[in-house]
């Protein structure tokens, strides 16, 4: 068995962009920054790390209406690498962040004003991809 999971705490990179495909499911996409501080010689320092975000259907939906620039979020889901054809016919590599569980933090005067913005949204049964058990070969590790 194994396990494909991760949390991130960031800021919101730019506002989604936002499609509906062909067959009519949408998907919302937008970098995310995490920061961590650390001191190097006593004086303190950072390090942004940027992560392309993919939410799917519902989420896609909640971040086209919740999500801006600056926000602060909370999110779960998995990751996952693909590649693609430039113009120049060259590989090229790109790892994404598939969404499960999108929260919005900060201070409500952060979120949409005037309206009743949802705090969190949970995945939806339907727009989970099943999950199959890994059925390589038994390799009788000790652990």
């Amino acid at each position: 068995m194994s396990i494909n999971k991760v949390i991130l705490v960031g800021n919101v990179g730019k506002d989604p962009e936002y499609r509906k495909l062909d067959n009519g499911v949408t998907v919302a996409k937008f970098p995310l920054a995490t920061s961590e501080v650390y001191k190097k010689n006593g004086e303190k320092s950072s390090n942004t790390e940027w992560h392309n975000i993919v939410l799917w259907r519902a989420l896609a939906d909640f971040a086209e209406k919740y999500i801006k620039k600056g926000m602060q979020l909370y999110i779960e889901g998995k990751i996952k690498t693909r590649s693609y054809e430039d113009k120049d016919n060259n590989r090229k590599y790109i790892t994404e962040i598939y969404g499960d569980v999108v929260q919005l933090l900060g201070k409500k005067s952060d979120h949409t004003e005037g309206s009743e913005t949802p705090n969190i949204v949970p995945p939806q049964a339907e727009e989970i991809d099943e999950i199959v058990p890994d059925t390589g070969p038994n390799d009788d590790l000790p652990f």
